[in-house]
Order: structure tokens, then sequence, then C-alpha cells
């Protein structure tokens, strides 16, 4: 029996899917605050430096987003931009976005336990701000991320069909176009 020509796979970098990001840090918001209840006692101080930082993540990669974006839409005084470059970024797009959930969900589920023994145990109230911290800058992480990883889409060129307007996905196939 004769197989027929099945075009070509290509690899693909595929969008990151919310649902995703939402089972990631669920999860590991449920073993946060399993974590934090078994062992609170033996833990010290919530430090600083993670929220800090994931704030900081998230502003570089908002910022490269907006660069990215005025660089491929040729805006006047944005130089021109490497294709690999814009793999790369999408590729940390795609990363920061998981990680961003996942530290989410660790300050989620670390401020949901302070807030619930805030009364009772002596230093809940003193953690309790650098885990709402962390919860702010995990989310303005995943928001940044997902701004840069769209950021990243290659307009149509001018020849495509006009009646198709969107955006195609870096390293995007015949497939993306039926979707």
């Amino acid at each position: 029996m004769p197989q027929r020509d099945e075009p070509e796979r290509r690899p693909r970098l595929e969008p990151t899917r919310p649902a995703t990001l939402v089972v990631a840090a669920l999860a590991t918001a449920a073993l946060a605050w399993i974590g934090i209840s078994a062992f609170w006692g033996e833990m010290d101080t919530l430090p600083w430096l993670p929220p800090l930082t994931l704030l900081g993540l998230a502003i570089v990669e908002a910022v490269t987003a907006q660069n990215t974006k005025n660089r491929i839409d040729r805006k006047p005084g944005a130089g021109p931009i490497e294709p690999l470059l814009i793999a790369k970024y999408a590729v940390l797009g795609k990363a920061s976005a998981l990680a961003g959930a996942l530290f989410g969900g660790l300050f989620l589920g670390t401020t949901s336990w302070l807030l619930v023994v805030r009364g009772e145990k002596v230093r809940a109230d003193d953690d309790l701000p650098q885990s709402f911290l962390g919860l702010v800058g995990a989310g303005a992480l995943v928001a940044a991320a997902l701004l840069l990883e769209r950021a990243c889409r290659v307009p149509p060129s001018p020849d495509e069909d006009a009646g198709d307007s969107r955006a195609k996905p870096v390293n995007g196939s015949a497939d993306d176009e039926r979707r």
C-alpha cells in the first residue's frame, strides 16, 4: 500500500497556553501550602531578594518586549533585529512565563497560608509583605513574559493573502495558517 506524501514537519514554537500556567501555579500553590504548614517552625524569615528579583525581571522583559515589537514593526528610530534573536526572546518569554507561574504558585500558597494563620503565628505578620510582593512580582513576570512572547510574532508579509491578517508565531508552518 503506497504511503501518501505528508508535508515535512518542521519544529515550531507554540504560544504558551494559559491552562498550562494555571495548572503549574495551582499545583505549586498546593505543594507550597503543604510544605510551609509542615516546616513553618524551622524556617527563617522570608527574604526580600526573590520578590524584588521577580519584579526586576518583569521590568526587563516588558522593556525588551516593547523594544522588540518596535523593531519588528520597523518603527522610526528602531533598528533592525536579527531573526535568531527573535527566536531567543520567544524562548525566554516562554520559559519566564512558566517560571513566573511556578513562583506565583509558591507565593500564592505561602501568602494564603500566612493569611489563614495570621493571628495565631508570631512571625506570620512579618513574612506577609515579602510573600505578597512575591505574588505580585510573579504575576508581573508572567504578564511581561507573555508580552515578550507575543512581541516575537512576525507580522504577515504584504504579499500574503490580505484576508488572513493574523500574525504568525516564530518558526510557524502551514499548520498554523489553518487554525
